[in-house]
Order: structure tokens, then C-alpha cells, then sequence
């Protein structure tokens, strides 16, 4: 499907540059322009992701790999003033019968969801002004979505408030969780249990070294990362199945998106995904106990996903450990945030000290929008409720489960 765009086969405006000319461009007014393919904005929008303040997700390779393997319609919104690219929402149209909801790219499997923006415009912008562009936009919105939905976005983050935190919002049921990192690793064990965390690794190491010790692998862009992401999909299946859940990963498309972030090189010490695992050695050689993959965006570590195998060594709590010394290996190497991700976990409360609440921001287009929005407030709310009750989760659990072990009770690698 073909927008109707003004932006279509055009080249970005400019980026807004820093000193008289942000002064300049904030008086101006905000317009917003469609476009339905991501070349033409590639040089605007690597500019602007180069911020260490926002989400990967948000980052121009991250999205392209998605939108190559789902070929979803893409719906993304440039905010400009006075000629000058001001943001970037890169948004993907997805159907749920006759309903369009216009949702960031590969939200599925975000954490968090900043967008992309200059700081002048953060600076600068006023919310009346994002509303106003927005509803000028309305008619030509509606020709492609109903709902306008940005899902998994803080309000604050990094110390910063969003500019987009205007747009009506519901709070997400989940929230993310993270740990600051320092240069010592001591430092950065100070801010939780030290004395426990280092216990817990002594008695992981003791028990591995029993049965031959073991490797910390980090597999660099290539056949051994695919290799490795192909193990993480036969481990999470069977954790899935044990566990009573359908598999998230299951689908080819899925797998191809991971497959491509894998593949790509790095860049100035950035990764769109890394694959670390902790592979056995003496009686078990060769048997990868845990995998985790790791994204790296200047100061800023995420971990995607996690697996365990612990049909070997269960009792040295192998994707703890991987965490421990992937973690250690960080301290020193400019991190400054690794991110847990979203999703209340034991595990990642026993490491984070810090829980970012995330928001879902709605805007809805068309009638049909306006019931979608409702409807998504009050779900949003309900499930927020059933967690924060620990007793009606645990029965929640339950029921979903049946005799499978409850998600809550997953280990850490999980």
C-alpha cells in the first residue's frame, strides 16, 4: 500500500543545528510529513540516533532489519520546523481486522520506546504544539491508520522528560528495570547486596570448576553467533512448552529479524545484538549451560532475551552467572546502564535497584480509534491491577498455567 505523502521520493530536511539556529527554529511552527519508506530520511535519522539518551529501538539498522523481514506498511512521522528535522516516530501499520493501529517498529520485542528527537526540540517544544500538528494531520492520518499507539515509552527517562509525553497515556502494566554501572565492579555490586552477589558467584564458579570449568563466550558477528541464536531458539521452545506458554520465536520472520541483528558488525563499539554464553568444559565439554544477547548503544547495555539448559550443572545457577561475569566484564568499558529489560521478574529485582515505569501513549485517529484507545486504557489498567495483587496474580498464574511451573517462579537466564 502507497501513502499519499508529500515527503514521497523527497530527501530529509535538515537537521537542526546546535547554537543560533535552534533559537531561530523554536519560534517556528510544528509540521509533521508521512512517509512510507525509510531511505529517504537515513541521513536525518542516523543524526539523531546518535544520542546516548535514546532507545536502540528507535535506531535506524534495528528497524530496517524489522521492516526487511515483516514487511508490515510503515507509517513513519517527521516533525519538522522551519525545514529542520526536529523527530522521527517510525511507526509500522499493523491489522487486527478492520482496525489499523499505527505501533513503533518491532515493538513486540522492544524494551523501551523513546522515538527520535533533537534536544532542542525537547527543549523547546510546548505540548499544545505536538497536539496541534497532529490534529492538522488528522485527514491525512486517517487514510492509513486509527489509532496512533506508542507502547512501552517513559515519560522520563535518563533524567530527561519526553516531549511526547503530552499524548494521552496509560500506564504499562510492566515496568523496565535496570542497574547502573560503574568502572569498578565493586562499586556497581555496592548498590545491591555485594556481600550476596558475591557469595552466589563463588558457589556458581565452585560447582562449575567440579565439573571441569567452563568458557564465557561472546560470539562476534558471523557463523558462530547464528550458531549460538539458533541454540537460544531450541532452549526457549523447550522452556516455553515446560512452561505451558506459546513461543514467542516460533515464527520464521522472527527468527530472520534476529538472524539479521546478529549479523551485523559493529560499529564504534556498538552491537545490535551479541550473543554471550557460558559453555562447559571438562566431563560436559561443549554443553552451553546459559545464552544471553546483549545490545549495546554508547553507555547504554540491553539484554534481549536469555536461555538456560540445565540439564547440566542446575545447582551452579547458570544464567545468574553469565549475567555476573558478562556484567563484570562491562565495568570499565564506558557502560553506564545495563537494562534488564520490561517484565517483572525476581531475578531482575535481586539485580536492579532502579524501575522505570513505561507508558503507553494513545492517539486516536478515527472513531474507530477512539474505541481501540478505551478499550486498550481499560485492559492496560486491569492487568496492572492483577500484578500489583499478589494473590489474584498467583491465581491468574494458575489458571493460565495449570500444573506448569508459573512464570514468576522462572530462573534467571528466563
Amino acid at each position: 500500500m502507497q501513502l499519499q505523502i508529500k515527503a514521497s521520493g523527497h530527501e530529509p530536511a535538515a537537521l537542526l543545528t546546535e547554537g543560533a539556529g535552534d533559537v531561530l527554529h523554536a519560534g517556528l511552527p510544528l509540521t509533521l510529513r508521512l512517509h512510507d519508506r525509510m531511505e529517504p530520511l537515513e541521513a536525518a535519522w542516523r543524526a539523531l540516533e546518535a544520542e546516548d539518551g535514546l532507545s536502540l529501538h528507535q535506531s535506524y539498522d534495528w528497524c530496517r532489519a524489522w521492516a526487511e523481514t515483516h514487511g508490515h506498511d510503515l507509517m513513519i512521522i517527521e516533525g519538522l520546523r522551519g525545514g529542520s528535522t526536529q523527530f522521527i516516530l517510525p511507526l509500522e501499520v499493523v491489522r487486527q481486522g478492520p482496525l489499523r493501529t499505527a505501533r513503533m517498529i518491532a515493538t513486540d520485542f522492544s524494551n523501551i520506546n523513546t522515538g527520535l528527537y533533537g534536544e532542542a526540540f525537547r527543549e523547546t517544544s510546548s505540548p499544545r504544539q505536538l497536539l496541534r500538528a497532529l490534529e492538522d494531520m488528522r485527514g491525512q492520518l486517517a487514510r492509513t491508520c486509527d489509532l496512533l499507539l506508542l507502547e512501552k515509552m517513559p515519560l522520563e527517562w535518563r533524567g530527561r522528560a519526553s516531549p511526547f509525553a503530552a499524548l494521552p497515556s496509560v500506564i504499562n502494566q510492566n515496568a523496565a528495570f535496570q542497574l547502573a554501572v560503574f568502572d569498578s565492579f565493586e562499586r556497581t555490586l555496592e548498590q545491591i547486596n555485594a556481600k550476596r552477589r558475591r557469595k552466589r558467584a563463588r558457589n556458581s564458579e565452585r560447582r562449575l570448576a567440579a565439573t571441569g570449568g567452563y568458557n564465557h563466550v561472546i560470539a562476534g558477528p558471523g557463523e558462530d553467533a547464528l550458531a549460538l541464536l539458533d541454540l537460544f531458539f531450541r532452549q526457549k521452545a523447550a522452556r516455553f512448552e515446560a512452561m505451558g506458554l506459546p513461543d514467542v520465536f516460533r515464527e520464521e520472520r522472527t527468527r530472520s529479524f534476529f538472524r539479521a541483528l546478529a549479523s551485523a558488525p559493529a560499529a564504534g563499539g556498538n552491537h545490535l545484538l551479541q550473543l554471550h554464553a557460558l559453555r562447559l568444559k571438562g566431563e560436559h565439554e561443549g554443553h552451553v549451560a546459559a545464552i544471553t544477547g546483549l545490545s549495546r548503544k554508547g553507555d547504554h547495555v540491553i539484554c534481549q532475551f536469555g536461555s538456560i539448559d540445565d540439564s547440566v550443572a542446575a545447582d551452579a545457577s547458570p544464567g545468574d552467572f553469565l549475567f555476573h561475569i558478562a556484567i563484570e566484564k562491562l565495568c570499565g568499558e564506558g557502560v553506564r546502564l545495563f537494562d534488564f529489560g520490561i517484565g517483572d521478574q525476581l531475578y531482575k529485582r535481586s539485580w536492579c535497584p532502579i524501575e522505570t515505569a513505561q507508558h503507553d501513549l494513545l492517539w486516536p485517529v478515527t472513531l474507530a480509534g477512539r474505541a481501540a484507545a478505551t478499550l486498550h486504557r481499560a485492559k492496560a489498567a486491569t492487568k496492572r491491577l492483577i500484578k500489583q495483587n499478589p494473590q489474584v496474580y498467583s491465581f491468574v498464574q494458575r489458571l493460565r498455567f495449570g500444573k506448569a511451573e508459573p512464570a514468576g517462579s522462572a530462573t534467571a537466564a528466563d
